[in-house]
């Protein structure tokens, strides 16, 4: 389950005091859009630990008890907090009930990017949870039915889309695709109809194709054939996943590609 679920679940019982990341200065232990929630009795998540936690948690619990005080206050990270990070964190605090669960969904996760993946099999399914807890919003398409799990990862809208590269026109403005289809023709057919939407509009910052150099060296043949320039080509990225990681499990190959999209910017 991930945080986001967990608040949510906790919220359905009782308030909550969400603790949110405002702003920073120099080193801090989180940044910014980094939150938890104070219940009366437990926690979820985290901004960072140490004393800077301990004092935001006694204020958020202050605040459920009824005290009232400043939306953003200002924590040095020095001595008086036994920390020697040095920077300053601004913290916002909110009470939130019940029936605020949707807006706190929504504001929660509105420094999410939007992926894309393409391919319900062994690999597919292991990126789906790799990328459930991360910063993410996931649409996952494929062209066969029967072939998502139920619930789907926190995070996840499923798509049934035949023939599988139709969807690529109604992806998110600024989507990293990943694709992994169950056959060479469909990825072939996703690449080239993402290289297309770039061509024209030039907001897919990332194209991630799993496969080997070969398989690359054969899409490369075929999508010039198809009229793409090699210039074109190179903003798809084939292998997938972080150099250096060599092992083939579904869930090394979802911990390699989950690294890798932490890395673009």
């Amino acid at each position: 389950m991930t945080a986001l679920q967990m608040l949510l679940d906790v919220l359905a019982r009782e308030p909550v005091c969400l603790v949110e990341v405002e702003s920073t200065q120099g080193s801090a232990p989180r940044e910014r859009g980094a939150w938890m929630a104070v219940s009366a009795g437990g926690l979820v998540d985290t901004i960072g630990g140490g004393h800077l936690e301990f004092e935001a948690i006694a204020e958020a619990r202050q605040r459920l008890a009824g005290a009232t005080g400043p939306d953003v206050l200002r924590y040095p990270l020095g001595p008086s907090l036994g920390q020697c990070c040095g920077g300053v964190v601004h913290l916002r605090f909110t009470c939130v009930v019940a029936a605020d669960a949707a807006a706190l969904r929504a504001r929660l996760t509105r420094h999410h990017r939007p992926v894309a993946l393409f391919g319900g099999g062994h690999v597919g399914h292991a990126i789906a949870r790799a990328l459930a807890p991360l910063p993410y919003t996931l649409t996952w398409i494929d062209s066969r039915d029967g072939i998502f799990p139920d619930p789907a990862p926190e995070g996840t809208e499923c798509e049934h889309s035949d023939p599988v590269q139709a969807a690529v026109p109604a992806l998110p403005a600024g989507a990293m695709v990943l694709i992994m289809s169950f056959s060479h023709a469909e990825d072939l057919d996703i690449v080239a109809a993402c290289l297309k939407r770039q061509r024209a509009r030039g907001d897919l910052p990332f194209i991630g194709l799993i496969g080997s150099k070969t398989k690359w060296a054969t899409f490369g043949r075929r999508l010039r054939e198809r009229g793409f320039t090699d210039e074109e080509l190179a903003h798809v990225t084939c292998p997938i996943g972080v150099p250096g990681i060599t092992g083939k499990e579904p869930e090394v190959i979802a911990v390699a590609v989950a690294a890798q999209l932490l890395q673009q910017v």
